[in-house]
C-alpha cells in the first residue's frame, strides 16, 4: 500500500530554516570576528565557506542531533527511525544547520534596504520582491531538505534492520497461527471421520466438527490480521495466555495453569506463542495426551534467577510416536528465539519416550 507523504507547511519550512541559523549563529559569529576584519564580498565569501565545516562541528554535538530529530519529525513531517545511524542523523544536521543560515543571512540582509526604504519611501516594490523571493527560497528549501532526508533515512541501516526484524515476526507469527490451525483441523477431521463410523459416537463426531469450525474461523480472522499487517506496516499483536484455555479446547491436551493475571503482556503473548507452536509440535508428531504445565514461580521458587523475582515457567510434554523426536525445524527455532527475545531461555529433551520443551521468562 503506498501512504501518501503531506508537503511541510510553508511556515514550519521557514521555521525549520531560523531554527538551523539559530543552532549556529553563535559559531557564526565567533567566525565572522575572526574571517571579517573588513567587509568585502571575498570576506563574506569566506566566512560563508568557513560555515560548512563549522555546521559538521556543531551537529557532532550531543544535543544538536536531538533536536534537529524534533525539528524534522514536528516541522517537516519526517518519521525518523527510534535508532536513526548517526552518522546519517550528523548529515541531515549539517545541512539544516548551513542551508538555514545562509537564508537567514539573506533575510538580514534586506532589514537595512526595508530601513532605507522607510526613510525615503522609495523601493518598496523592489524590497517586496526580495523579501517574497527568499521566503520562497526558504520554503523550497524546506521542501527540498524533506525529500532529502525522507530518502536519506529510508536508506537507513537501522530502518532496514527493523523493517526485516518485523517482516520475521509476522512470518514467525503467521507460521504459528495457522500450522496450529491446519493441525487442529487435521486432528478434529480425524476424529469427526472415526466417530462417523459408528452411530453411538454421533455425538463425539458433532463436537469435532463443532471445534473443526471453529478453528477454521478462527485461522481466517487471524489471517486477516495479519495481511492487513502486512499491508498497512503495523505491528502483529499476539494472543496472551489468558488464550490458554480457548487454545487446548476440544484437543486432548492436559492443561494446569497459574493465574497469569499479573505476568506482564509481553511476557505473556511470548509465552502463548510458545505454547501455541509446542502444542502443535505435539499434536503433528506425538502421540497420546499431551500435557502442559504453566508455573508462575516467585522469589521461594526452586528455579529462581540469581536475579531474583518472578518468572513464567512453561513445560509441554508428550509421548514420542517415533524413535527419534523431531529434527530442529523452524517451529523449534521461533520458539527458542521468542524465549530469547523476551529474555529467557528454552530447552528440548526427550526422556523415556517422552519430548518435552521447557520455556523459562521473566515476568
Amino acid at each position: 500500500m503506498t501512504v501518501r507523504r503531506k508537503p511541510c507547511k510553508p511556515w514550519k519550512a521557514v521555521l525549520y530554516q531560523l531554527l538551523g541559523a539559530a543552532l549556529l549563529t553563535p559559531v557564526a559569529a565567533v567566525l565572522a570576528v575572526a574571517l571579517v576584519t573588513e567587509v568585502s564580498l571575498a570576506r563574506v565569501l569566506l566566512l560563508w565557506a568557513a560555515c560548512l565545516p563549522a555546521s559538521a562541528l556543531v551537529a557532532c554535538l550531543p544535543l544538536v542531533p536531538r533536536l534537529e530529530v524534533i525539528a524534522l519529525s514536528e516541522l517537516l513531517g519526517v518519521a525518523v527511525p527510534d535508532r536513526a545511524d548517526p552518522v546519517y542523523l550528523r548529515v541531515l544536521t549539517a545541512l539544516h544547520l548551513f542551508v538555514g543560515a545562509t537564508l537567514s543571512a539573506g533575510v538580514l540582509a534586506l532589514v537595512p534596504a526595508f530601513t532605507r526604504w522607510q526613510a525615503a519611501q522609495g523601493d518598496l516594490a523592489q524590497v517586496s520582491v526580495m523579501a517574497v523571493a527568499v521566503l520562497a527560497v526558504m520554503v523550497a528549501a524546506g521542501a527540498g531538505q524533506q525529500r532529502v532526508a525522507r530518502r536519506l533515512l529510508r536508506s537507513d541501516p537501522s530502518l532496514v534492520i527493523e523493517e526485516l526484524g518485523r517482516r520475521q515476526r509476522l512470518a514467525l507469527e503467521l507460521h504459528d497461527s495457522v500450522g496450529h490451525a491446519l493441525s487442529v483441523v487435521l486432528v478434529q477431521a480425524m476424529a469427526a471421520q472415526a466417530a462417523l463410523r459408528r452411530p453411538e459416537t454421533a455425538p463425539v463426531a458433532e463436537r469435532s466438527l463443532g471445534h473443526l469450525v471453529g478453528t477454521a474461523r478462527g485461522a481466517q480472522e487471524e489471517l486477516d490480521v495479519l495481511l492487513r499487517v502486512l499491508d498497512e506496516g503495523s505491528a502483529a499483536q499476539a494472543p496472551t495466555l489468558a488464550a490458554l484455555g480457548a487454545l487446548v479446547q476440544g484437543l486432548d491436551v492436559e492443561c494446569r495453569a497459574d493465574p497469569v493475571d499479573r505476568v506482564p503482556e509481553a511476557a505473556s503473548r511470548a509465552a502463548y506463542a510458545i505454547a501455541r507452536e509446542a502444542v502443535t509440535n505435539a499434536l503433528k508428531h506425538g502421540r497420546g495426551r499431551v500435557r502442559v504445565d504453566l508455573a508462575v514461580r516467585h522469589r521461594a521458587g526452586p528455579e529462581v534467577t540469581p536475579g531474583g523475582g518472578r518468572k513464567v515457567v512453561l513445560v509441554v510434554e508428550n509421548e514420542v510416536a517415533g524413535s527419534a523426536p523431531p529434527g530442529e525445524g523452524r517451529g523449534l527455532v521461533g520458539m527458542r528465539m521468542r524465549a530469547r527475545l523476551a529474555g529467557g531461555a528454552f530447552e528440548r529433551e526427550e526422556v523415556d519416550g517422552t519430548w518435552r520443551v521447557t520455556a523459562t521468562l521473566p515476568a
